[in-house]
Protein backbone atom coordinates (compact mmCIF):
# COMPACT_ATOMS: atom_id res chain seq x y z
CA UNK A 1 0.00 0.00 0.00
CA UNK A 2 1.19 3.66 -0.90
CA UNK A 3 0.14 6.01 1.02
CA UNK A 4 1.08 9.80 1.53
CA UNK A 5 2.09 11.52 4.47
CA UNK A 6 0.34 14.16 6.01
CA UNK A 7 2.97 14.99 9.03
CA UNK A 8 6.33 14.04 9.59
CA UNK A 9 7.09 10.13 11.51
CA UNK A 10 10.45 8.95 12.56
CA UNK A 11 11.68 5.95 10.85
CA UNK A 12 9.33 6.15 8.28
CA UNK A 13 9.70 9.52 6.48
CA UNK A 14 8.51 13.45 6.27
CA UNK A 15 5.90 15.31 5.52
CA UNK A 16 4.45 14.78 2.33
CA UNK A 17 6.87 11.99 0.93
CA UNK A 18 4.76 9.00 -0.59
CA UNK A 19 6.09 5.79 1.23
CA UNK A 20 5.03 2.05 0.52
CA UNK A 21 3.73 0.63 3.81
CA UNK A 22 2.56 -2.96 4.70
CA UNK A 23 -1.33 -2.92 4.34
CA UNK A 24 -2.57 -3.65 8.31
CA UNK A 25 -0.01 -0.63 9.02
CA UNK A 26 -1.33 1.49 7.06
CA UNK A 27 -5.04 1.03 7.30
CA UNK A 28 -5.03 0.07 11.58
CA UNK A 29 -2.40 3.30 12.00
CA UNK A 30 -1.55 5.45 9.68
CA UNK A 31 -4.69 6.52 8.06
CA UNK A 32 -6.95 6.60 11.39
CA UNK A 33 -4.71 8.79 13.08
CA UNK A 34 -4.76 10.81 10.07
CA UNK A 35 -1.03 10.59 9.98
CA UNK A 36 -1.22 9.82 6.17
CA UNK A 37 -3.76 9.39 2.77
CA UNK A 38 -4.36 6.72 0.39
CA UNK A 39 -1.75 7.86 -2.50
CA UNK A 40 -4.61 7.59 -5.27
CA UNK A 41 -4.47 9.71 -8.58
CA UNK A 42 -6.58 12.29 -7.18
CA UNK A 43 -4.34 12.52 -4.16
CA UNK A 44 -1.01 12.80 -6.06
CA UNK A 45 -2.20 15.31 -8.20
CA UNK A 46 -3.50 17.19 -5.69
CA UNK A 47 0.38 16.44 -3.57
CA UNK A 48 1.98 17.96 -6.86
CA UNK A 49 0.06 21.25 -6.93
CA UNK A 50 0.82 21.55 -3.25
CA UNK A 51 4.73 20.67 -3.57
CA UNK A 52 4.65 23.40 -6.77
CA UNK A 53 3.05 25.84 -4.57
CA UNK A 54 5.59 25.08 -1.44
CA UNK A 55 8.96 25.08 -3.25
CA UNK A 56 9.57 28.69 -2.81
CA UNK A 57 9.06 28.09 0.81
CA UNK A 58 11.04 25.36 1.37
CA UNK A 59 13.82 26.92 -0.02
CA UNK A 60 13.21 29.87 2.86
CA UNK A 61 12.98 27.52 5.24
CA UNK A 62 16.56 25.41 4.29
CA UNK A 63 18.05 28.72 4.13
CA UNK A 64 17.23 29.79 7.22
CA UNK A 65 18.26 26.21 9.18
CA UNK A 66 21.64 26.68 7.31
CA UNK A 67 21.84 30.57 9.30
CA UNK A 68 20.85 28.67 12.21
CA UNK A 69 23.24 25.88 12.12
CA UNK A 70 26.36 28.28 11.30
CA UNK A 71 25.04 30.29 14.77
CA UNK A 72 24.89 26.76 16.59
CA UNK A 73 28.13 25.87 15.25
CA UNK A 74 29.90 29.03 16.92
CA UNK A 75 28.07 28.57 20.17
CA UNK A 76 29.02 26.89 23.39
CA UNK A 77 26.00 26.87 25.88
CA UNK A 78 27.06 26.29 29.18
CA UNK A 79 24.81 24.76 32.03
CA UNK A 80 24.81 25.37 35.48
CA UNK A 81 23.61 22.21 37.41
CA UNK A 82 24.31 20.87 40.92
CA UNK A 83 26.93 18.48 41.43
CA UNK A 84 28.75 16.43 43.79
CA UNK A 85 32.89 16.95 44.36
CA UNK A 86 33.32 13.92 41.98
CA UNK A 87 31.58 15.61 38.81
CA UNK A 88 28.23 13.44 39.18
CA UNK A 89 25.44 15.65 38.18
CA UNK A 90 22.13 15.12 41.14
CA UNK A 91 20.22 14.25 38.16
CA UNK A 92 20.35 14.58 34.44
CA UNK A 93 21.04 17.40 31.24
CA UNK A 94 17.25 17.35 29.53
CA UNK A 95 16.50 18.90 26.22
CA UNK A 96 14.28 20.96 28.38
CA UNK A 97 17.57 22.02 29.89
CA UNK A 98 18.90 22.94 26.78
CA UNK A 99 16.38 24.73 25.18
CA UNK A 100 15.75 26.83 28.11
CA UNK A 101 19.85 27.53 27.69
CA UNK A 102 19.76 28.48 23.79
CA UNK A 103 16.21 30.59 24.21
CA UNK A 104 18.71 32.94 27.57
CA UNK A 105 21.14 33.31 24.29
CA UNK A 106 18.31 34.34 21.48
CA UNK A 107 18.05 30.84 19.68
CA UNK A 108 14.67 29.78 19.69
CA UNK A 109 14.80 25.87 19.61
CA UNK A 110 11.92 23.62 20.23
CA UNK A 111 12.84 20.48 22.99
CA UNK A 112 11.58 17.91 20.49
CA UNK A 113 13.99 18.62 17.77
CA UNK A 114 16.99 18.31 20.46
CA UNK A 115 18.69 14.55 20.82
CA UNK A 116 20.87 13.71 23.26
CA UNK A 117 23.10 10.54 22.58
CA UNK A 118 23.45 9.00 25.67
CA UNK A 119 22.52 10.96 29.07
CA UNK A 120 24.71 13.81 30.24
CA UNK A 121 25.65 12.45 34.21
CA UNK A 122 28.64 14.32 33.82
CA UNK A 123 30.43 17.64 34.15
CA UNK A 124 32.50 18.34 30.59
CA UNK A 125 32.10 19.19 27.60
CA UNK A 126 29.36 16.93 26.02
CA UNK A 127 27.48 17.61 22.53
CA UNK A 128 23.63 17.26 21.58
CA UNK A 129 21.70 17.72 17.86
CA UNK A 130 19.02 19.76 16.59
CA UNK A 131 17.42 18.32 13.61
CA UNK A 132 16.28 22.23 11.63
CA UNK A 133 15.10 20.61 8.89
CA UNK A 134 15.00 17.80 6.88
CA UNK A 135 18.64 18.19 5.40
CA UNK A 136 19.65 20.10 8.22
CA UNK A 137 21.77 18.64 11.42
CA UNK A 138 22.94 21.33 13.86
CA UNK A 139 25.66 20.02 16.68
CA UNK A 140 25.55 22.04 19.54
CA UNK A 141 28.50 22.29 21.75
CA UNK A 142 27.57 22.11 25.76
CA UNK A 143 29.82 22.92 28.84
CA UNK A 144 28.32 21.48 31.93
CA UNK A 145 29.58 22.94 34.79
CA UNK A 146 29.02 22.47 38.74
CA UNK A 147 26.92 25.50 40.17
Amino acid sequence: MEVILIQDLANLGFKNDIVKVRDGYGRNYLLPQKIAIIANEANRKQLAETLKQQAHKAAKLLADAQALEAKLAETVIELKVKANEDGKIFGTVTTQNISDALAAQGIAIDKKVITIAEPIKEIGEHTAQARLHREVKAEIKLNVVAE
